[in-house]
């Protein structure tokens, strides 16, 4: 299904800008009027995904991160988050809970977080290439009020 809107944007993968892409894609999506329940929803996913490229993709370096959000006229939110980094090995085991490869105060649950929020996860990965993680969610169809009715 081709969007009936769409926003990229590309930042270097400082953990100062994790904040500003979770702030950027919500002001995106106000075009759609989520609930705020949904806005925190997709901001929450958006978060544990580029802070997973931050922390895991590029570990000893700065590298780029690649988001894009597509807008669907049935109000389907496609985010996609794409890194050029390392890679994940076994897809399957990094995304079970408390898996983590970075050790230390890390819990393993940003994957785990991404499928609780939103209705659909999918991350694909190429060792030495890079991975994309692919968030989806359908808002929830929003009844315009009338002030003064009654």
């Amino acid at each position: 299904m081709k969007p009936i809107n769409r926003f990229a944007l590309t930042l270097p993968s400082h953990s100062a800008n994790e904040a500003f892409a979770r702030a950027a894609v919500a002001a995106f999506l106000t075009q759609l009027d989520p609930t705020v329940e949904e806005i925190g929803d997709i901001k929450t996913a958006v978060s544990e995904a580029v802070t997973n490229c931050i922390v895991h993709a590029y570990p000893d370096t700065i590298g780029k991160i690649y988001i894009t959000v597509d807008l669907h006229a049935d109000r389907t939110v496609t985010v996609r988050i794409r890194d050029a980094g390392c890679g994940i090995a076994d897809v399957a085991q990094a995304m079970e809970p408390l898996y983590t490869t970075a050790g230390g105060e890390r819990a393993g649950l940003g994957f785990a977080v991404m499928q609780s929020f939103m209705d659909g996860v999918k991350v694909r990965s190429k060792l030495g290439r890079g991975t994309t993680v692919t968030l989806k969610k359908k808002l929830s169809l929003r009844v315009a009020s009338h002030a003064g009715t009654r």
